[in-house]
């Protein structure tokens, strides 16, 4: 009958085999901390472009880019015929990491003249990618940063 009366109320019923009287918990209990998950890493997008060199009027058949954020793969770029370049964004780039890349223009490597500066490459295939200067082969180097 008593039960019947608290649910008339929308009380809860008293617990049938467990106490009377709510517990406490002890002031000296550590406090429960729920999991935290751990932060994503910060990334940023990067916008590659690309124009003809002046003086030259032959537009490519390709124009793509290539490095240790695609994975080594090509990633064409597209050509815009208003800014007369050609250019692609890539997203989820890492911050503070160092990506080694090259430009590819009708697949032979290109100098980027917007990269951070220009590295020694390691691996097959930063050698198969490799750009010829006055100081022996090299590879374009970003460092992803946030602005």
């Amino acid at each position: 009958m008593v039960q019947e009366f608290g649910n008339a109320f929308l009380k809860k019923p008293a617990p049938q085999n467990g106490p009377a009287i709510p517990q406490v918990k002890s002031a000296l209990a550590p406090p429960v901390r729920k999991p935290v998950a751990p932060p994503r890493p910060q990334t940023y997008s990067k916008v590659f472009r690309w124009r003809l060199p002046d003086g030259q009027t032959q537009a490519p058949a390709t124009v793509e880019v290539v490095g240790a954020f695609t994975h080594w793969q090509k990633v064409p770029l597209h050509r815009d015929g208003a800014q007369d370049a050609w250019h692609v964004t890539l997203h989820n780039l890492q911050c503070g990491r160092m990506y080694h890349y090259m430009l590819l223009v009708d697949g032979q490597p290109v100098r980027d003249k917007h990269c951070d500066g220009l590295a020694v490459p390691h691996g097959p295939q930063e050698v198969q990618y490799q750009l010829m200067t006055d100081r022996g082969p090299r590879v374009m180097m970003l460092f992803a940063q946030t602005k």
